[in-house]
């Protein structure tokens, strides 16, 4: 192929709507379902689940299927089933059979739950891929099942699958994405907010990009820049104004992705508030534009 291109499934979500901003025109090729495609060219019709043909004769060659498309807590529609998850992910591996394509699925950090042991509040250490997965939501667990059986029915296709468990996106996320009037956020009895991995939206578009076009991934990768950010010095650099609130018992203070296989990969540097809140502002100009 002169230009690699990746097939993207569940284009019209959160995440795809920052591919579509970011990557390089013709870099990818964008699924909808009937009725939900954007403008411009690059549009793939089809449903995955119930017509995958459709979808696969469509494409020509690609270098990889990212697999975007599920149903998450804040985007959920009625009658969606957190369920679905799981058949969309598979439908993916499907696709890059047919395709004789490698799949990476948008998996999430939430697989990892809040069982793993917790030192005053905090979490201790860094969560791993290695660690075992303990969702303790519906979506947590139904991203898990998804990974696991993703990988199963990988191996018993011959396909490379790797789920990407990503953490917070600057500007999809409770914070920034879900900022109103008279906000509230927990302050701990140090004085601190939340702390947690981020990833702003244009290395978010970059990490993507380049990762559909590496070999041999491994079959789990933590998806966000090193560090942690803390939430209310994201509200405060982005000049959001909130109001703390004592953070209840049971609060988890900090949560924190091991992204030494990321980095192995693509060298990152660490997220701050001020660049995240950047690469969301111009994400917004790029839609305003």
């Amino acid at each position: 192929m002169a230009f690699a291109r990746i097939l993207v499934l569940g284009a019209t979500g959160r995440i795809g709507a920052i591919l579509r901003a970011h990557w390089p025109e013709g870099r990818g090729l964008w699924q909808a379902r009937p009725g939900r495609a954007g403008a411009g060219d690059g549009w793939l019709i089809g449903d995955p689940l119930a017509d995958p043909a459709r979808i696969a004769g469509q494409c020509g060659d690609v270098a990889a299927v990212l697999g975007l498309a599920g149903v998450t807590p804040t985007r959920r529609r009625s009658g969606d089933d957190m369920a679905d998850n799981i058949g969309l992910g598979l439908a993916a591996v499907r696709l890059g059979a047919a395709l004789g394509a490698p799949v990476l699925l948008a998996s999430s950090a939430a697989v990892y739950g809040v069982g793993h042991r917790m030192v005053h509040g905090a979490q201790a250490g860094l969560l791993t891929e290695t660690l075992p997965p303990h969702p303790v939501t519906d979506y947590g667990r139904a991203k898990a099942e998804m990974e696991a059986r993703a990988a199963d029915l990988g191996a018993a296709l011959g396909v490379a699958v790797c789920a990407l468990r990503i953490g917070n996106i600057a500007g999809a996320d409770a914070i920034l994405g879900g900022w109103r009037p008279g906000f509230t956020l927990d302050r701990f009895a140090d004085g601190h907010t939340p702390r947690r991995s981020y990833i702003g939206p244009v290395t978010l578009a970059r990490v993507l990009e380049r990762l559909c076009l590496i070999p041999d991934l491994p079959g789990l990768l933590n998806i966000a820049a090193p560090g942690v950010v803390e939430m209310g010095a994201l509200l405060d650099a982005a000049g959001l104004a909130w109001v703390p609130r004592p953070a209840p018992d049971g609060a988890i203070a900090q949560v924190a992705l091991d992204v030494t296989g990321l980095c192995d990969l693509l060298p990152l540097v660490p997220a701050t508030a001020a660049s995240l809140v950047a690469e969301w502002r111009g994400l917004a100009q790029d839609r305003a534009g």
